[in-house]
């Protein structure tokens, strides 16, 4: 675990299944080891996925009511203040909440795979309504671009068609080109394994903010040159429903007014609030004290949205024209936003391609972001016994969750064929799963206002107490307004009723009869694991819990087909003088519990085969190992935070197909540097498939000097010493000086300090390059690692 908090574990009853004596016992750690980050990268990460829906979401309401739309999207955004005070709550309950959490919390079972099935129908339609927006924002572009070639007569004839107009390419078949090939590339990382970086997450929400600031001041000053424009008010006078607004009603001959009229349009506008739910799904990683600083991120998140997908949908309306926004510029306002401020063509046609670059980040980001958290949401409900260990199955290769992955891959391409990119088409069905979710989540929150009477870190205000009843006004306020919204929805949205029930139905039955096998299967395999293996669910590890003696020797397990790193451990180690403990990491993807209940949390078939293999290669050796399962959040938080609890000297991993030994240092070496105080130092051994083996230290280290170093030193001791006031001067005196002059120079002269080293570093290289000697340092590019806490150094034996 690594952040600003000890490395604690959930605490659990400790449970034990007891075995034959002559059992191997495994110690199954009973919560989840987690890296923490601030509030403010907690908002970047769903700003990423929240933020997206500005792109595309004015446009879609405008066509389904009119004019008044921007009015309907504000009102959204205001009421998303609301929706996010109810996952607060529901986060001060369960650090790790979610629609699943909290409605199986509340209603059971039977409603959690319900309200997952709506959720993942809002997960998966997440990528192809991103995709598809990202390719309108560039085939818009290209196009334009073609005009204005076209018109300063820059375009070759190849380009133009038989009547001499620019060539033109079809928006919404481009755009699904864009999406299928954007989408595939993530398949393909995430079937690697990528990794959702909240660093990653901040870096385009600061590039998005440049954007948004150029994008008001511009816009503000466009509107007070041509003057004060507002849309039309959101009175029901003012809807123009379109035909496929209407859904089941169409043709029926009812008429819209008041109330439900307002409840349609506000239903239209609803998807203007996605990606709340991952604000639950962060959580778990906000960094102490996580109440007050989720409450922060949620505020950053309400005001940034508010401000970036409500305002941009106003300045569209005001300064577009309505002929282009209602048919140019429908599904990409901001690119139009763009062209209609006020000022020289050159800087609107920068200023455009720089907003299609920012669409193009947080849009296809979105993609990723929506295969992550469908498979984490799916990877949730598989632990939690509902989907069948065949799921879970990991890649022989990569070792991820590829069955899933494909799943979930599968289903967004069909979506993107199906509606051969129409981005309206998508809006429309995606609202389904948008407006379930939150509903059932809320309808969960306020059942457990009454069903479970303890302590609540925060609650939606207002409240009223009679007597000795707290009436949750705010909650059943917000409730009411969301299940209204969801039931107008299903008359009015034929699209998203039809394909959501059908998706959500789908699910459903997956769900109940994977639950049902595994019920079975579980039922008839659990004597023979127990057979195999004394599980002991423990609160936390420690040297104790695991019982081995300090310095022990930590290596990795994830491949039961080739064990080489436990191999060349077992054969470089007396066991009698050191022990050594096999480690698998349970990857918790998004979605996860914080902590595994022993009697809820199923060993899996992979986890059994994993330690059969294990316990098989020690026997082969005639030596002993400790067996260890750690449910993480990331892979190399466990080891740091693993190696630091056992008090172990060393660490072997095998050789990933996804990265060099360098890099798994380098990862190493950055989650150990942010563990709390006090942390071990120890060594890091890869192991590659041949057997050949890097080791580097983790945690702060004497550097290997070169012999010219040295001797560079004693020269310098030897010189400074013939002056008398020195005369007891030592080697370390020297090194300290020099290293304390230069951090004074780096603090004032950053820049050139770096110059430097860079240029001595290159002219060493080459140096050595031309010398015929090999680098014995880090390679290009992973020099990194030494302010990661990380150094190579010579293999030797353990």
């Amino acid at each position: 675990m690594t952040g600003k908090r000890p490395a604690q574990l959930m605490a659990t009853t400790r449970t034990t299944i007891a075995p034959p004596s002559d059992r191997v016992r495994l110690i199954v750690a009973s919560s989840v080891m987690l890296t923490f980050i601030s509030f403010w990268r907690a908002a970047a990460i769903v700003l990423n996925d929240l933020g997206s829906s500005a792109f595309y979401a004015g446009g879609i309401a405008e066509h389904a009511i009119g004019a008044s739309a921007p009015w309907f999207i504000l009102g959204i955004m205001l009421f998303s203040f609301s929706v996010r005070a109810v996952y607060v709550e529901s986060c001060s309950m369960f650090t790790r909440g979610g629609v699943y959490r909290v409605v199986k919390e509340a209603l059971g079972g039977t409603f959690a795979k319900l309200s997952v099935s709506a959720l993942m129908f809002d997960y998966v339609l997440t990528g192809p309504i991103s995709g598809v927006s990202a390719g309108q924002y560039i085939t818009g572009l290209m196009n334009e671009l073609m005009q204005v070639a076209n018109t300063s007569h820059w375009l070759p004839p190849a380009l133009m068609d038989a009547h001499g107009h620019p060539f033109q390419f079809n928006v919404d078949h481009t755009s699904a080109v864009f999406a299928a090939a954007v989408t595939i590339y993530y398949w393909w990382q995430n079937i690697k394994g990528i990794e959702e970086s909240s660093d990653k997450a901040l870096r385009v929400m600061q590039i998005t903010t440049v954007m948004v600031v150029i994008l008001f001041v511009w816009g503000i000053y466009s509107v007070v040159i041509r003057g004060i424009h507002l849309p039309p008010p959101p009175t029901p006078a003012n809807f123009k429903f379109s035909n496929d607004a209407l859904g089941f009603l169409r043709g029926s001959g009812l008429p819209i007014f008041g109330l439900f009229g307002i409840l349609m349009a506000f239903g239209h506008s609803i998807l203007a609030m996605s990606g709340e739910e991952s604000l639950a799904q962060v959580n778990r990683e906000i960094e102490h004290p996580k109440l007050k600083n989720l409450k922060r991120a949620a505020i950053v998140i309400a005001i940034y949205s508010l401000i970036f997908t409500g305002g941009a949908t106003l300045l569209a309306s005001m300064l577009i024209p309505d002929g282009p926004r209602t048919t140019l510029y429908s599904d990409n306002l901001i690119a139009g936003l763009a062209m209609y401020m006020v000022g020289p063509m050159f800087w609107r046609v920068a200023f455009r391609i720089f907003v299609v670059f920012v669409g193009f980040l947080i849009l296809s980001g979105a993609i990723n972001t929506s295969m992550i958290g469908s498979t984490g949401v799916l990877m949730r409900v598989a632990e939690d016994g509902v989907l069948t260990d065949w799921f879970r199955k990991p890649h022989t290769r990569f070792g991820t969750s590829y069955r899933i992955v494909n799943l979930v891959f599968a289903l967004q391409m069909f979506t993107i064929i199906a509606s051969r990119g129409n981005v309206i088409t998508l809006g429309e069905a995606y609202a389904f799963g948008v407006i379930w979710s939150f509903t059932f989540n809320s309808l969960a929150m306020l059942v457990l206002r009454w069903k479970y009477k303890g302590e609540r870190g925060w609650k939606v205000p207002p409240n009223i107490t009679i007597g000795k009843t707290e009436i949750p006004v705010g909650l059943i306020s917000v409730f009411m307004v969301l299940l209204s919204t969801a039931i107008t929805n299903l008359f009015t949205k034929s699209i998203a009723t039809v394909s959501g029930i059908v998706f959500a139905a789908a699910f459903f039955v997956i769900f109940t009869v994977s639950e049902r096998q595994n019920l079975r299967k579980h039922a008839l395999t659990a004597r023979q694991m127990r057979d195999h293996f004394q599980l002991e669910h423990q609160d936390e590890i420690s040297r104790e819990s695991v019982a081995i003696r300090p310095g022990a020797i930590m290596v990795t397990m994830h491949d039961s087909a080739n064990p080489v790193a436990l191999k060349w451990v077992l054969a470089h180690t007396k066991t009698e003088d050191r022990d050594v403990v096999v480690l698998s990491v349970r990857m918790m993807g998004v979605g996860g519990p914080e902590y595994l209940s022993a009697e809820q949390q199923s060993f899996s078939e992979h986890e059994q085969m994993l330690f059969t293999k294990a316990v098989s290669v020690a026997e082969s050796f005639g030596k002993k190992v400790s067996l260890l399962v750690v449910p993480a959040g990331d892979i190399f938080a466990a080891l740091a935070q693993g190696a630091n609890s056992l008090e172990v000297d060393s660490v072997v991993s095998g050789l990933s197909s996804s990265m060099t030994a360098e890099d798994q240092a380098f990862h190493l070496g950055q989650a150990w540097e942010a563990l709390p105080e006090p942390k071990r130092q120890f060594n890091f051994f890869v192991v590659g498939p041949n057997g050949e083996t890097k080791v580097f230290y983790i945690g702060p280290h004497a550097p290997a000097l070169s012999p010219n170093d040295v001797q560079l030193v004693h020269r310098l001791w030897l010189n400074m010493r013939r002056d008398p006031s020195v005369q007891d001067l030592h080697h370390s005196d020297i090194i300290t000086y020099a290293l304390s002059r230069l951090a004074g120079q780096y603090a004032r002269e950053k820049g050139e300090i770096l110059r430097d080293l860079r240029n001595y570093r290159a002219a060493e290289s080459a140096e050595l390059r031309m010398g015929g000697q090999e680098y014995a340092g880090l390679q290009p590019g992973t020099g990194a690692s030494e302010s990661a806490g990380v150094a190579p150094r010579p293999p030797h034996g353990l």
